[in-house]
């Protein structure tokens, strides 16, 4: 852990609502914000009634029949918040970064010794915030993660140095954001984020994965990635300076994309990714505005000039732009990456090269901006025992939580090679019988019944077997209060060409995976 001297001090500001104010709401009136048919935001009086968010509009208004619903405008919230981050850079913090709207960092050493101590800087960002009408709370922490929980608790909680761990040991592990790692934690008896930090994190990485190894570094007090550092051996600033000062803002969004596709080009050819991404534009009177933006890999060309695009509107809307009796327009524009760190756990694209085409990349965003960020996604190595535990589904543009052991290390009842060319996402009902006619069954020393004779998948005819291997045994969660589950697969060949990887689980046969 790092002492208290040298430690990372972070503050967070969060108003509550967010969305629900951008839109315009009036107090006491239910309210809900919604996306995709789900609710992304909801008021006071709405939360009252027995609304919440990510819940599905249909059983919001059935709690709430007089509920208010108000399409999510993304574009509002970055105009209001531009002047929450206006108004706190210019008077409080001279650098800061959004996390969305309505969730700002920053770094809290320097204004805290400016501000006469980390109380000190909570209470005046808070203030800044409540004279443009909006409500706020702050936290000051080691981590952003935890600096956004203290503000969440109340209003001025400071987490002491080296203290980030101790803050969350009494919060459940469902604050972690794994809702399937909480659920197995409680059923281990583990309720605790202090209780699950204290478990070795050799045996975390063993047992419980990806998402348990960052889970359980974040719960001692550490960060779900490593943390980011700086290079000064190169750098990977892009910019572009207008022959004739650019007016028109599209023109300079349209600039942007290729200064992004330019910036991922020097990333990803340096084997790096950052943290954080710097817009800064030069007007033409001379003036530089900047805005920090959080990328951690995850956003796409695309993403980071619409990014661009939105602030240039707030800044156009509030006057920012006006160059008053000076040359109006904009000089220059430039994208500066932060946080640089070694890229070691992307994969470039679909099919494993580093490089990814700037078609494949665009193609993405746009159906990404269309369907989902999860909608576009690429497959990436993950450990396991089963076919479908050894990969997984990463979105395009983010980075995956790799980790020692993850898809390394002795996995007891791993399915031997050749892997199959097809798993299905639900396993397939099957029926494995002998020559009889008979159900083939599997003794505790996996000793088959019979010999397999005849195989029927999705209750179709039966087809001769006239091959299989097996069966291996494979004991999952063991250490499970109801015991666990005991189930054993077996590879079939049978005689209409076909391959079959089959799973037996409480004497009932399953298709898990097909080869060929």
């Amino acid at each position: 852990m790092t002492g208290a001297t040298d430690s990372v001090r972070v503050v967070v500001v969060w108003v509550p609502d967010f969305p629900v104010l951008a839109c315009g709401a009036q107090d006491g009136v239910p309210v809900a914000v919604v996306h995709r048919g789900a609710v992304v935001a909801c008021s006071a009086s709405a939360r009252a009634a027995g609304v919440r968010r990510h819940m599905r509009l249909p059983t919001a208004q059935a709690r709430c029949p007089g509920l208010r619903v108000v399409e999510r405008d993304l574009a509002a919230e970055v105009r209001l918040f531009e002047q929450v981050v206006h108004r706190v850079e210019a008077e409080v913090v001279p650098r800061l970064e959004v996390i969305r709207p309505g969730l700002l960092a920053a770094p809290a050493r320097g204004a805290a010794r400016y501000w006469g101590g980390e109380p000190q800087l909570s209470a005046r960002l808070v203030g800044t915030v409540a004279e443009l009408g909006l409500p706020a709370r702050a936290g000051i922490a080691d981590s952003t993660f935890v600096a956004a929980l203290a503000a969440r608790r109340g209003d001025g909680v400071v987490v002491p140095a080296d203290g980030d761990a101790a803050f969350l040991s009494p919060y459940p592990v469902g604050v972690l954001g794994v809702p399937r790692l909480a659920e197995l934690l409680k059923q281990l008896g583990i309720r605790t984020v202090g209780d699950f930090a204290r478990l070795p994190a050799g045996r975390v990485a063993e047992r419980l994965g990806t998402e348990g190894i960052g889970a359980h570094r974040v719960a001692r007090g550490g960060s779900a990635r490593p943390v980011s550092v700086r290079t000064a051996v190169q750098d990977h600033t892009v910019q572009r300076l207008f022959e004739a000062a650019e007016e028109q803002l599209d023109a300079v969004v349209f600039v942007a994309l290729a200064l992004a596709d330019e910036l991922h080009e020097r990333l990803a050819a340096a084997g790096v990714v950052c943290g954080r991404v710097e817009a800064a534009v030069e007007t033409a009177d001379g003036r530089i505005l900047t805005r920090i933006f959080r990328h951690e890999g995850r956003l796409s060309s695309r993403a980071v000039a619409e990014r661009v695009r939105g602030v240039l509107a707030a800044w156009s809307e509030t006057g920012l732009l006006d160059a008053g009796d000076g040359e109006p327009g904009i000089r220059r524009l430039t994208l500066r990456p932060d946080g640089i760190a070694p890229d070691t756990g992307s994969q470039g694209a679909f099919d494993g090269e580093r490089d990814t085409p700037v078609e494949v990349e665009r193609a993405a965003a746009r159906v990404q901006a269309v369907l989902g960020h999860r909608a576009v996604a690429r497959i990436v190595e993950a450990g396991g025992r089963g076919p479908g535990d050894r990969i997984r589904l990463v979105p395009v543009g983010d980075i995956p939580d790799d980790g020692a052991g993850a898809s390394g290390g002795t996995w007891q009842g791993l399915l031997p090679a050749p892997h199959p060319a097809a798993v299905y996402p639900v396993r397939r009902p099957a029926r494995l019988t002998g020559a009889d006619g008979a159900p083939v069954g599997v003794a505790g020393r996996l000793e088959l019944s019979a010999e397999p004779a005849f195989l029927s998948v999705d209750r179709r005819r039966p087809a001769g077997v006239n091959g299989w291997a097996g069966p291996w045994p494979v004991l999952e969660r063991w250490w499970a209060r109801d015991g666990g589950r005991r189930i054993a697969r077996m590879q079939v060949t049978t005689d209409d060409g076909h391959a079959w990887l089959l799973l037996v689980d409480r004497s009932r046969w399953w298709v898990e995976a097909h080869y060929g």
